[in-house]
């Protein structure tokens, strides 16, 4: 990375949403190795207490052979000081307001001293609760850009999400942010204050037919399922789709999690200075060193037989079948 993308992060404070995650925890790690000299490290995760924080950022995140090139090459004395130094553990929750952070001392050294955010959380799972969906990944967000505002020294948001490149589109298709709601084609708008209702009126109904924990979970799953996710992945998910056609010449477009790291820093540098701009950046593979379907297939297969997954009882997860078609479409 240039040096001045390097430079730019000396003495400079950042806060961290979802730092256990699988992008964040690289972006912190990226971050240490690259600025060592980085003011401090607000890392926000999912805690009751500081001290529950640190156990689980230690745990998850410094204990990983993901800082084993930095400890290597520092020496653990070293390392275990600069995260002492550097990094402040931050118990919270980003669906909440002020991200459930309960400690006001805490609270206003944020505000005071913060540069740049880094907003990584969100629940993944495909089949989350839509309610749990939603007060993470959407009202999260909001959350987070209404602290980010209440921070004097802020002059960054930095907000990462996946990237969905094609769609039903081709050629060039430029990065225009789409207006609170609209979507693709400009069909079926989502309100996002309609469906938190909705959410609230269906979490409603099932406390008035006596359901249990365990049913309004599976209840709530099935709302996100159906408001959210194409048929193809729910026929997928509950087991109904027992192959998936692909041209395994054709390129998926994943890209290398420290590549998408340290396209971070470099965006942030860029734009720090930009008050008020707003900039999307894509950051994909697929062009310059794409990734085919028929590699993932080989990769997949032989990590699991390497690595298999253990079912419920404890039994290894049979590992994917492929099977290679040479039948020519007729024409």
């Amino acid at each position: 990375m240039e040096s001045n993308r390097v430079q730019f992060l000396e003495n400079k404070t950042l806060l961290v949403t979802g730092a256990s995650g699988f992008l964040a925890k690289v972006f912190v790690e990226r971050v240490l190795s690259l600025q060592p000299n980085v003011k401090r490290l607000y890392l926000l995760v999912r805690a009751s207490d500081k001290k529950s924080a640190k156990q689980r950022l230690h745990s998850e995140v410094f204990e990983k052979d993901l800082f084993k090139v930095l400890r290597k090459n520092i020496g653990d004395e070293s390392l275990n000081a600069l995260i002492s130094e550097k990094v402040v553990p931050v118990p919270g929750d980003v669906s909440l307001n002020n991200m459930g952070v309960s400690d006001s001392n805490l609270l206003q050294d944020m505000m005071q001293e913060i540069d740049i955010v880094a907003h990584a959380a969100a629940t993944t799972t495909f089949d989350e609760r839509y309610d749990v969906a939603l007060r993470n990944n959407t009202f999260g967000a909001l959350n987070v850009l209404n602290f980010a505002k209440k921070c004097v020294k802020s002059q960054l948001l930095l907000h990462v999400s996946t990237a969905y490149i094609c769609g039903g589109r081709s050629g060039l298709i430029q990065e225009i942010p789409f207006a609170m709601g609209e979507t693709l084609h400009g069909k079926n708008k989502v309100d996002i204050n309609t469906e938190m209702q909705l959410v609230e009126q269906r979490l409603k109904q099932l406390v008035e037919q006596g359901c249990s924990e365990e049913e309004t979970k599976h209840a709530m799953r099935d709302l996100g399922l159906k408001r959210t996710v194409d048929t193809i992945i729910l026929a997928y998910g509950k087991g109904m789709l027992k192959c998936f056609l692909v041209d395994q010449k054709e390129a998926c477009d994943i890209i290398p999690v420290d590549m998408v790291a340290n396209a971070m820093i470099a965006t942030a540098a860029e734009h720090f200075h930009d008050s008020g701009s707003l900039t999307v950046y894509h950051v994909a593979s697929s062009y310059r060193n794409p990734t085919m379907y028929k590699q993932i297939t080989e990769i997949s297969i032989r990590y699991f037989k390497k690595n298999p997954l253990l079912g419920r009882s404890d039994s290894k997860i049979e590992t994917w079948k492929h099977y290679e078609s040479r039948m020519k479409p007729k024409r």
